[in-house]
């Protein structure tokens, strides 16, 4: 019976963590009330402060478990969270590499895009949600720069800003690619990205 109660509410939050994304899309972060989540996801606002204390802890949740899971972000001592491969890509610094892991990462832009609208729209609005995204922000920030650590490429009082730039690019282009946008293909794409990427924190 409690093992019933347990997937019941584990149900619950799911749903209301599924139509709070799909109403931040479509209707925005700003016109989403928490009636409005409650309702799309069968239930009531009571129910839904039993699991989240405000709207603003949904999209909390939203990026800190799905779009980290998303990515392959694990918890870190160091910078909240990391992705491992991507450290281990940048110390490698081989072309080759680089490229592999930006067009692997490319496969689950779609995937991801509704959180980041989502996430980029709320921290327009409100601080917390900016600061929460800057921090994520900065955390695969630190990645590369973990990584230019390791591999001791480039003065290191240039690594973290070549970290920003590798990417500050990644995630306007994650956001924002389509077929055919900017005129160029998905291999086009990556090829220009990949050249983008190794010239900032590649290994010559």
């Amino acid at each position: 019976m409690a093992r019933l109660r347990e997937a019941q509410k584990e149900m619950t939050r799911k749903l209301l963590l599924d139509s709070g994304v799909e109403l931040f899309v479509s209707k925005g972060y700003a016109a989403t009330t928490v009636d409005d989540i409650a309702s799309a996801a069968g239930t009531t606002r009571v129910t839904f402060y039993a699991y989240f204390p405000s709207k603003v802890d949904l999209m909390k949740a939203l990026v800190s478990e799905r779009l980290n899971a998303a990515l392959d972000r694990v918890p870190s001592a160091e910078h909240g969270s990391t992705e491992r491969e991507l450290v281990a890509v940048v110390e490698d610094g081989s072309r080759e590499r680089i490229r592999a892991w930006l067009a692997a990462t490319s496969e689950r832009w779609e995937a991801i895009r509704p959180y980041t609208t989502a996430a980029f729209e709320a921290a327009a609005v409100d601080p917390e949600i900016r600061a929460l995204l800057e921090a994520w922000l900065n955390e695969a920030i630190g990645d590369i720069e973990d990584g230019l650590d390791r591999a001791g490429r480039f003065p290191a009082g240039t690594r973290r800003f070549r970290g920003v730039i590798a990417i500050t690019e990644l995630d306007h282009v994650a956001r924002h690619w389509t077929p055919g946008r900017w005129g160029v293909g998905r291999d086009e794409m990556l090829d220009v990205l990949t050249e983008s990427w190794f010239g900032t924190i590649g290994r010559h």
